[in-house]
């Protein structure tokens, strides 16, 4: 209720508001001292000081060409750690089992391919005695919390299929 009321408000006249806003006459240029104004235009009416402009300045442009700028930025704690974790992923490992024609050739430690993952999940629901956690873990050299994760929240599908009790069951058409 109270944003309907402030919607009605804030939406109140508001076409009558920009209207006026926008005819608003906008701000001009601060006014120049009479004594200037008569010298401005005779600097930009005289010929000399239009070909200046125009003209380009040879030594100017070999000074700028001579400029060379290096910098570096400090080191942040930020980026070492980045640059530490970094260093421990680089180390890889040889894929486990077959990767049905994938050009797959090192893994990263901490990580698995979507074989493995598939592989490793399929094998626990099969085998939950042998294919603990902790196997896993020295399996694949992942981290335990991952590995709990994984095993708590993805399951693998499965089908199954059930047959029909009765010869009465519905025919397809």
């Amino acid at each position: 209720m109270g944003a309907g009321v402030a919607r009605a408000v804030r939406n109140f006249n508001l076409e009558n508001r920009t209207e006026r806003e926008i005819s608003k006459m906008k701000p001009s240029a601060a006014p120049r001292h009479p004594s200037t104004r008569n010298d401005l235009r005779e600097m930009i009416d005289h010929p000399e000081i239009k070909r200046d402009i125009a003209r380009k300045n040879d030594k100017l442009l070999s000074l700028l060409k001579d400029v060379y700028v290096d910098s570096k930025d400090p080191v942040s704690p930020l980026r070492v750690k980045d640059s530490e974790i970094w260093q421990e992923t680089k180390e890889s490992r040889l894929p486990k089992g077959h990767h049905f024609g994938m050009d797959i050739k090192n893994i990263p430690k901490g990580k698995i391919s979507i074989v493995e993952a598939l592989t490793l999940l399929n094998n626990h629901k099969l085998y939950p005695e042998t294919w603990t956690a902790e196997k896993i873990v020295q399996e694949y050299h992942l981290k335990l919390e991952d590995v709990n994760s994984l095993l708590k929240y993805f399951v693998t599908f499965e089908v199954k299929i059930f047959p029909p009790e009765s010869k009465k069951a519905i025919e397809s058409k």
